[in-house]
Formats: structure tokens, C-alpha cells, sequence
């Protein structure tokens, strides 16, 4: 009898962390010994996840496994392949480091066929012969784990294993007895599915298929239907449960970029990326958007964010929502609640930028987020909004995983969408994602900079892989690479325009966003300064010297008449118009300023009323003031009671919040921690109960009390259709003790088939007192 509980006891700690790793839902939280985690691993739930995430080889060996019963690694190569094959050995192995297969422990072999010498060279000493009892050797024989049979549906590998033949196959069931009308039919039915509808009788066909049944070669089913057993499949297929072995799609047809391209330019993307984002955190800090009552950021808001960023409502999503998710941005809930930057935005724009891209683009891969939803309906037909706590998704960061790996297995492909689909259908045949999402993460992964025309950049393959090998600062290191040099040059020409030759430094590009208005960006940046741009820096607290000053430290050959005349200009208006508080008032030395400002019906919430030619007292206040005349075209400044020009600071928004930063670099469980784990387990498992002073009392059924020990008794009871003795509470609260043969074990229920009074039932397991094997020596016959 194999027992999957045994073959965990059996495997190696080394194994343990392994399958703790590849599996970390069965750490979380941890079991209690190998009893309790050797239940997890057979939960649906837990089936499930695994199943979701084995490529098609492996499923291909889970399906043979299941098909042929317990089987040798020899057979499931003869069933899948032509003969020996590496990728069929490779499955194996990743199956059983998964536990969706185990192998036979009846010979009491220590090592249970798994080599418990870490050293060793052999990949696959899983499946490596195992001691009989007379010290002869035997290939250890696999077996599917219990409850994933149920898992891989009616029909795995295309064959219908519930249904027997009524009759001998081998004496009618071969290709060479089997023609015409008939062996049509089995053809149509043989490489799945085995199920099909009997034509009407009297037909050709419908004679064939009734002459199939009488000689056991089809099965009646419901109705008109019937089935091929998989008795008859199987010889039909010689013996062969798959075609052949599931092959990977060849990317060697997929267009190729070439290294530098692709890191010119997703380094282009990436440092657009974290300049848009810097934008929207210089905009939300003075004009902080509010929060809906959803708890999303209105349509209007993303709107005006687009505008402002000058980019499209999607890619706007995608800049709020990384935003959000790298911790520069949080909802802020002082009244009214809005979405502010947080005190790290300041750190984080005071980083190198190969830095603030790192955070950005860890934060993309690992964030539950899905910024492309934004935009759509949900179930209800609700418009979703950016920064909706429903845009979360739990498989998200995989999808992203997913998505990038198939990019990273060839240096420079770009694979089109339907290509990555294709590829993916491959690695996780049972969870293959929409083409929709896979598109998105595309896009996505090209606006953060993670491809470059379309190929996976050094930066992006590196990020994949941080934590374990290159670590963030090799991250970072890859994306500078990419990044074009610095440049200090400034080209100023008559026409107020001016040309960037390459990459502006920090300082240029800070005293270009004060001073200029972008125009276009690629080789060069170009741009052009304007009366409202040179504004821009008076208002922050330059002078015209100081502002030609620091164009001049920049500019190639000196700065052209033309600009000084606009700088001085500028500043000449700057200021004539002058505001103080009184709440506030507004003077000017030039009567014609002031005229028709206290009747402009634009301004009235401002309170405006003359008390001289030269003079205005307002109900609102100065800064108020301020700012509302210069949106109208004007130039004011504030002042102090004794005449002296006060810049006001900008008014900035930080949101509060709870905690400390978050990292958003890759999270990777570490094989320490699962290998100290498993020997924490083994010890559990291996420590003997606590001894009481008082005199045991034996237990009416010998076998297992422990609610962990006969759950795995009754699924692993269930998975071999074997008889086991159940004590349990019956209706009337009296104890019962029935022989019966788990039929399923699963939502804290066991369904049961009593062979005694032929029939069947369901038993809450918690009515159940304890269950031992039929066959053990020890249990008493009734």
C-alpha cells in the first residue's frame, strides 16, 4: 500500500524546503508536523494552485500516472514518448518535488526511492530503484497524489478511465480487425474525447457502433451516448496515453532586437516614466484631487491629470496607480480626504534616477494593482475608477511573472501577443490567461521601461531574478547602462527656442521646467521660453539677473538679445501689480491696472472693492488674491506692510501614512528559512506524545484519532479505492463502527460507499472518531 504521508516522512529535509518553496501555500501558516502538511498538500484548494502553475509536460505525466495506475518512470516514457526523453524525466522530477506524485513506501526503504544525500549529482534519484525485501532492486512505482485524480477531470488524457470493458478487448480491439464504418468510429473517438452520440440504427454507422458494444468495445452511456474505454484506447494507441511530448513554441521565428536598441530605448521609456510620475506628484502636492465615495479618484480628476501630464486617460491610470502602489501616493483622510503625495515622495525624487526607476518598476511587478481594468465595467456594470480598492487581483504580480518569462527565455525576441499566448498555454495549460490581460502587461511593461521594441531589457531580466542574483543595485546598474550621457548644453537660438543635445542633467532639467515649455522630446529635447515660462521663475523667487544668470552657465555660445529682452521684460511686469492683506487689498502705481477689476464678474468671489484710484481692498485672502488675477493674464506679487516683494511659498499636501515606506523589490522565499521549516516539521512529527501519570485507557478501534492522521488515511483511502474501518458519532449520538471506501474526502466532508448495506453516504468529518486500514493485523473484525 503507498502512502503518501509516508513518502513525506521519507523524503529528505532538502526535498521538504523545496516543495515548501515551490509550494508556499502549504507553509502559510505553518503546519503543525508532516501529518498536517501532508493533508494540505492533498487539499482541493491546494491541488488546485499547483496544478495551475506545471507546464504541459508535467501534466502530461500526471495524466499517464493517473491512467495507468500505480506506475514505473520506464512506463510513463513508454506511454508519452518514442522512447527515453529528457523532458519526461525532467516532469517526473518536478512532479514529485511538487508531491502531485509520490512513490510506493512498502518496502520500508528509508529513503522511500529518494536520495537523501544532498551531493548528489543525479537530477532524478527520485525515481531511482528501490530495495526489495529480498535485496533485489525494482523500479519504484509513481502514483498520483490523493484527490488530484478527481482534479484532472472525467477524462485524462483524452481516455475515458471510469468505464470497463464488458468484454475482452485483445481478442477484437486491433487496428487490423477493426475496419470500415467501425474503425471510423473508433478513430474519432480515440484520441479523445472518448465520448460520442450514436447515429441512428439502421444507418451504416449506427450498425457499427452497435456491433462495437455487443463485442465490448463501446460502452452504452446516458441516452444515446457512448464511450471507449480506456482498455481498448490504450491498445488501440499501443499502449501510448499522449501523442507525443508536449513541445515548447520555437521561438527561433520570432523577430529579434538587437542589444543596444532595446536598452536605448526601454531606457527612453523608463526615464519617462519616472519623469511623468515626478509631474504628478509636483501636481497633486498643490492641487491635491479628491477621493469618491467608492474610494476611487473621479473620472474629471484623471481627466485633468491626463491633461496636465499631457499623455492619454489610460497612461494616466498607469502613472496614478504605480504611483500608489511604489507608497509616493496615498489617500489622504483629513477633510476633505484626498490623494496626496507621502513624505517618501520626497525621497524618492531626491534619488539618482536609475534608483527612482528600480522602485517604480519593482513596485509594477510585484503590486496587486491592475491599472488597465480603469476604464471598464465591473459585474454590477459599475464604471471602475483608478485608485479603486477593487482594482486589486491576487494573481496579478504572476501574470506579470509569467508574461516577462516567456520574453527572458531568448535574449532579444519580441514575440507578438498571440506568440506569448501560445507560450503560455504551454508553461500552464489549466491557467492560461485571457489575451486581453496579456496585452496589457505588455503595454504596461514597455510604458515602465521594461522592454525595449518590444524585447525584454538587461534592466527587466535582472529585476525578475532580484534578491537571488543580481540584487536591486544590479538592477539599477543595468538600467544606467542603457541611459544615454548627461548633458550640461543648452542651445539658445533668436526665436526663443532651444535645443538639449542628449539627456539633460538634473539641474538642467530642473531649470528648464522653471524657466521653459517643453515642445518635443527624443534626440534633443526642444523647447521655448515664453513671458508665462520665465514667470514661472520669478514667482519662485529669482531675479531677471539670476535667471539669465543660470540660463548662461548652461548655454552654448551665450544666450541671444532676445531672451534677455523677454527675461527683463518679464520681470518689469512682475510685480507692478501688488497684493497685501487687509484681509488683503491690491495697489498699483498706474491707476488703468486696477481699472474694472472690482466689476469683473470673474472675480467677484474675491470681494473686490476701490478705495482709490490706486488702491483695492478684497474680502479674500492675499494669496487667494494672487492666484486668482493671475490666471486671468496678470502678474502680481505679494507684498509686506512695508512695501517689501513677498514670494509665496507654494501651499504642498503630504498624506499621512500609517506605517513605514514599503519595498517593492521582488519577494522570494528563501531556502534557509523553508529548510529550517522541514526540520522544525520532521522534529514534530517525530516527537512522542506527552506521557500523563494517569493509566492510559485503550482506544475501542486501533488506528488514528488525530483529526490530521485520518484525513490522510481517508484521502489516501480514496486515492487507492481501498476499505477502511470509520468510528463515528452516528444520528442518535451512539459511536459506529462501519467498514466503508472513501469515495471523496473534501469540504469537511466524506462521501462513502458502504459495501456491507450497498450503499452510500455523507459524514460531517468532525462526527468521525477514528479510522484504521481494513487490512491492519490489529483491527478487530466485527
Amino acid at each position: 500500500m503507498s502512502s503518501f504521508t509516508g513518502f513525506l516522512r521519507s523524503s529528505s529535509d532538502e526535498r521538504l524546503a523545496a516543495l515548501l518553496a515551490r509550494r508556499p501555500d502549504l507553509a502559510s501558516p505553518s503546519p503543525g508536523n508532516l501529518t498536517s502538511l501532508a493533508v494540505r498538500a492533498t487539499g482541493r484548494a491546494s491541488l488546485e494552485r499547483a496544478l495551475a502553475g506545471v507546464d504541459a509536460v508535467v501534466l502530461q505525466v500526471l495524466e499517464a500516472v493517473v491512467v495507468l495506475g500505480g506506475a514505473t518512470s520506464e512506463d510513463v516514457q513508454r506511454a508519452i514518448a518514442d522512447g527515453p526523453d529528457d523532458e519526461v524525466r525532467r516532469a517526473i522530477e518536478d512532479a514529485l518535488t511538487l508531491a502531485l506524485l509520490h512513490t510506493d513506501d512498502e518496502t520500508g526503504d528509508s529513503t522511500g526511492g529518494i536520495a537523501r544525500d544532498s551531493n548528489s549529482d543525479s537530477t532524478h534519484d527520485s525515481v531511482r530503484d528501490i530495495a526489495a525485501a529480498d535485496g533485489s532492486r525494482r523500479p519504484g512505482v509513481l502514483h498520483a497524489a490523493p484527490g488530484l485524480a478527481e482534479l484532472l477531470g472525467p477524462h485524462p488524457a483524452g481516455l475515458a478511465v471510469e468505464v470497463e470493458a464488458l468484454v475482452d478487448p485483445v481478442g477484437g480491439a486491433t487496428a487490423d480487425s477493426v475496419d470500415g464504418p467501425a474503425r471510423a468510429v473508433l478513430d474519432a473517438l480515440l484520441w479523445g474525447p472518448p465520448v460520442g452520440l450514436a447515429p441512428a440504427p439502421g444507418t451504416p454507422a449506427g450498425d457499427a457502433v452497435a456491433g462495437l458494444v455487443a463485442r465490448g468495445l463501446l460502452v452504452r452511456g446516458q441516452g444515446r451516448h457512448v464511450l471507449l474505454p480506456a482498455a481498448v484506447a490504450l491498445d488501440l494507441r499501443g499502449g501510448r496515453t499522449h501523442r507525443g511530448v508536449a513541445a515548447a513554441p520555437d521561438l527561433a521565428d520570432v523577430p529579434r532586437r538587437p542589444a543596444a536598441t532595446t536598452a536605448a530605448e526601454s531606457a527612453s521609456a523608463g526615464e519617462r516614466f519616472a519623469r511623468l510620475v515626478g509631474r504628478l506628484l509636483r501636481l497633486w502636492e498643490q492641487t491635491a484631487p479628491g477621493v469618491l465615495r467608492a474610494g476611487g479618484l473621479a473620472v474629471r480628476d484623471l481627466r485633468r491629470t491626463a491633461a496636465a501630464l499631457e499623455v492619454t486617460e489610460d497612461e494616466a491610470a498607469l502613472v496614478v496607480e504605480l504611483a500608489y502602489a511604489a507608497g509616493l501616493v496615498a489617500r489622504d483622510d483629513e477633510e476633505p480626504a484626498a490623494f496626496a503625495p507621502t513624505p517618501d515622495a520626497d525621497a524618492w525624487t531626491a534619488q539618482d534616477l536609475p534608483d527612482r526607476w528600480v522602485e517604480l518598476a519593482s513596485a509594477w511587478l510585484t503590486t496587486t494593482r491592475t491599472p488597465w481594468l480603469v476604464g471598464s465595467r465591473d459585474e454590477r456594470g459599475s464604471l471602475i475608477a483608478a485608485l479603486n480598492p477593487e482594482l486589486t487581483r491576487p494573481w496579478a504580480p504572476r501574470l506579470r511573472r509569467a508574461v516577462l518569462g516567456v520574453l527572458a527565455r531568448a535574449e532579444g525576441v519580441a514575440p507578438s501577443v498571440d506568440q506569448v499566448v501560445d507560450a503560455l498555454g504551454w508553461a500552464t495549460p489549466r491557467a492560461v490567461p485571457p489575451r486581453a490581460s496579456v496585452e496589457a502587461v505588455l503595454t504596461e511593461a514597455a510604458r515602465v521601461g521594461l522592454l525595449g521594441a518590444g524585447a525584454l531589457s538587461e534592466a527587466g531580466r535582472a529585476l525578475l531574478v532580484a534578491g537571488r542574483d543580481s540584487g536591486v543595485d544590479g538592477v539599477a546598474a543595468a538600467f544606467a547602462s542603457g541611459l544615454a550621457p548627461e548633458v550640461e548644453d543648452l542651445l539658445v537660438q533668436g526665436d526663443l527656442t532651444g535645443i538639449v543635445p542628449g539627456r539633460p542633467s538634473a539641474a538642467l532639467e530642473a531649470l528648464i521646467e522653471r524657466t521653459a515649455v517643453v515642445e518635443s522630446r527624443g534626440g534633443a529635447l526642444t523647447v521655448r521660453f515664453t513671458p508665462e515660462s520665465v514667470r514661472g521663475a520669478l514667482d519662485d523667487g529669482l531675479t531677471a539677473d539670476e535667471v539669465l544668470e543660470r540660463l548662461a552657465g548652461h548655454a552654448r555660445g551665450g544666450l541671444p538679445q532676445p531672451l534677455e529682452y523677454l527675461v527683463r521684460d518679464a520681470a518689469r511686469r512682475h510685480g507692478r501689480l501688488r497684493a497685501g492683506a487687509a484681509s488683503s487689498y491690491l495697489r498699483a502705481d498706474d491707476p488703468t491696472l486696477l481699472a474694472g477689476l472690482a466689476d469683473d464678474p470673474r472675480l467677484a468671489g474675491l470681494g473686490l472693492l476701490q478705495l482709490a484710484p490706486t488702491v483695492l481692498a478684497a474680502q479674500a485672502p492675499t494669496r487667494e488674491v494672487v492666484e486668482a488675477l493671475r490666471e486671468h493674464g496678470l502678474a502680481p506679487v505679494a507684498e509686506t506692510p512695508d512695501g517689501q516683494v513677498l514670494h509665496l511659498e507654494r501651499t504642498v499636501r503630504r498624506a499621512r501614512r500609517r506605517g513605514s515606506r514599503r519595498a517593492h523589490a521582488p519577494v522570494t522565499t528563501r531556502t534557509t528559512d523553508t529548510l529550517a521549516l522541514a526540520r522544525r516539521l520532521r522534529s514534530s512529527d517525530d516527537r512522542p506524545s506527552p506521557v500523563t501519570t494517569e493509566a492510559p485507557v485503550p482506544p475501542p478501534v486501533r488506528g488514528t484519532a488525530e483529526p490530521a492522521d485520518a484525513l490522510a488515511l481517508l484521502r489516501e483511502a480514496a486515492a487507492d479505492r481501498t476499505a477502511v474501518w470509520v468510528e463515528l458519532v452516528g444520528a442518535a449520538g451512539q459511536p459506529e463502527r462501519r467498514l466503508l471506501r472513501p469515495l471523496r474526502v473534501e469540504g469537511g466532508r466524506l462521501r462513502a460507499a458502504d459495501p456491507v448495506r450497498e450503499a452510500e453516504l455523507t459524514v460531517v468529518v468532525h462526527r468521525i472518531v477514528s479510522v484504521s486500514r481494513a487490512e491492519d493485523p490489529t483491527t478487530e473484525d466485527l
